[in-house]
C-alpha cells in the first residue's frame, strides 16, 4: 500500500504503540486514585504534559488534554464567548475552516450568535487585513487556522494576535493548529487558544490538547465533574493514549529538521513529477509541506480516488471528514467547474519516499488517458 493522506491520520509507529500497549497492560492506574498505583499514573500524566508544552513552546499549566482537535475547537469558541459574554455575540471566523469550527459556529447561530465568514482570495489566501476589517466593537472570538488542512495554505495568526489589540484588546483569539503542530512557539504566535491533535502527529486516535493562554481568566470548563485537567475537562484521563501522545512528540521532535527537510523535498519533487501531467494544476497557495492539493481538470476526484485506491495508493478528495461530500474549502475558491470537480489531496509524512509519489503519478497518467473526462 502507498499512503499519501497523512493529513487524515498518520500510521502509529511501533515505539508508540508499545508505549500505549506498556501502559494499558502493567500502568492502568486511575491518575486520581490515592494509592501508589495511581500517584504514579498522575506523576506520568503530568510529565507527558511537560513533554506535549515543551513542543508547543507553552507552560504545562496552560495545556488540557483533550479527545481530539474537534473537542478542543469547540471549547475554546465556547470558552471565549463565555469570557466575552458582556462584551457581544460576534465571531469573525474564516469560510475555509475545518468542520469542526463551521459546525460549531452554525450552532452558535441558533443561539443568537452572529458571525461573519470571510472569504478566501482564488489561491485560498486570507489576510491579516481582511480579518482585522472585520472585527467590531462587539467581537467576542477571531477563529483562524493555522494551516488549511486542504489546501496548505498557511494563515497570519502572529499578525492577527499582533494587530488585533489596536483594534479590539478584549476580542480573543483562536487558532487550529491541527495540522500544523511543529511549525509554531505558543509563546510566539500570540494565540488566546491553540487546538492541536495527536492522531496527526504518530499518536493514536482519541487525544488532543488545547492551550489555554493566560489572558483566559478561569475558563468555562468543557465538561464539569470529577475535576481532572485541573477542574476545566472532567473525566478519567486517557492515559494510554496521552502515554501515546508524548512518545510521538518525543520521536517526531529528535526528527524535526530532518522531517521537514524531507517534506519540503517530497512536496517539490511531487509538482514536479504531477504538473508534467497535461490538464493537471496546483489548487491554492501551498505553504505547509506535507500538503499539496492538485485537479486533474475534467476527471471527477471521487473516480480518481477510487481508481488509485483499486491500486493500493491512498489519497483523498479533501478532508476526512467530508466523507465523499463536496469540500466547502474547494466552493469557496470559486473555481471553474471542471477544476473544481477534479480535486485530489495528497499529504505526506516522514515514511513518504519518491517512489510512492512515482507510483501515484504514473497512476494519474493512466487515469487520464484510460478513462472518459466529464462533459
Amino acid at each position: 500500500m502507498i499512503y499519501l493522506d497523512y493529513a487524515a491520520t498518520t500510521p502509529v509507529p511501533r515505539a508508540v504503540a508499545e508505549e500505549v500497549q506498556n501502559i494499558l497492560l502493567e500502568h492502568y492506574g486511575n491518575p486520581s486514585s490515592q494509592y501508589a498505583l495511581g500517584l504514579d499514573m498522575k506523576k506520568h500524566i503530568e510529565r507527558w504534559r511537560e513533554c506535549v508544552a515543551s513542543a508547543l513552546d507553552c507552560p504545562p499549566d496552560r495545556l488540557f488534554f483533550t479527545s481530539c482537535g474537534t473537542e478542543g475547537d469547540n471549547w475554546a469558541i465556547r470558552a471565549a464567548l463565555w469570557q466575552n459574554r458582556h462584551l457581544g455575540r460576534h465571531i469573525v471566523t474564516t469560510a475555509v475552516e475545518h468542520s469542526a469550527v463551521l459546525e460549531c459556529c452554525k450552532w452558535l447561530t441558533l443561539d443568537g450568535f452572529d458571525v461573519t465568514y470571510l472569504q478566501p482570495d482564488a489561491n485560498g489566501n486570507i489576510s491579516a487585513q481582511q480579518v482585522l476589517d472585520a472585527v467590531r466593537p462587539d467581537t467576542a472570538l477571531v477563529s483562524v487556522m493555522l494551516v488549511n488542512n486542504e489546501l496548505g495554505n498557511l494563515y497570519p495568526v502572529a499578525e492577527i494576535a499582533q494587530d488585533l489589540a489596536s483594534v479590539n484588546p478584549k476580542t480573543l483569539l483562536h487558532t487550529d493548529a491541527v495540522q500544523g503542530f511543529f511549525s509554531f512557539s505558543a509563546k510566539n504566535l500570540g494565540a488566546d487558544f491553540i487546538t492541536v491533535s495527536g492522531h496527526k502527529i504518530g499518536a493514536p486516535k482519541g487525544v488532543g490538547a488545547l492551550y489555554i493562554g493566560a489572558r483566559v481568566r478561569n475558563p468555562r470548563p468543557l465538561l464539569p465533574g470529577g475535576g481532572q485537567e485541573s477542574g476545566f475537562r472532567a473525566g478519567t484521563e486517557a492515559t494510554a493514549q496521552i502515554a501515546g501522545f508524548a512518545k510521538a512528540v518525543e520521536l517526531r521532535m529528535a526528527n524535526r529538521t530532518e522531517t521537514q527537510r524531507h517534506l519540503d523535498e517530497l512536496r517539490k519533487y511531487a509538482l514536479e513529477k504531477l504538473t508534467a501531467i497535461p490538464d493537471l494544476e496546483p489548487i491554492g497557495q501551498g505553504g505547509a509541506a506535507h500538503i499539496l492539493s492538485v485537479s486533474l481538470k475534467g476527471w471527477p476526484s471521487q473516480n480518481i480516488v477510487n481508481d488509485l485506491s483499486s491500486q493500493g495508493i491512498c489519497v483523498s478528495a479533501g478532508s476526512a471528514c467530508h466523507q465523499g461530500k463536496p469540500s466547502h474549502v474547494i466552493k469557496a475558491l470559486q473555481l471553474p467547474k471542471k477544476t473544481a470537480s477534479g480535486v485530489i489531496r495528497l499529504s505526506f509524512g516522514p515514511d513518504t519516499s519518491r517512489a510512492d509519489l512515482d507510483a501515484c503519478a504514473a497512476a494519474l497518467w493512466n487515469h487520464r488517458n484510460t478513462r472518459m473526462p466529464m462533459l
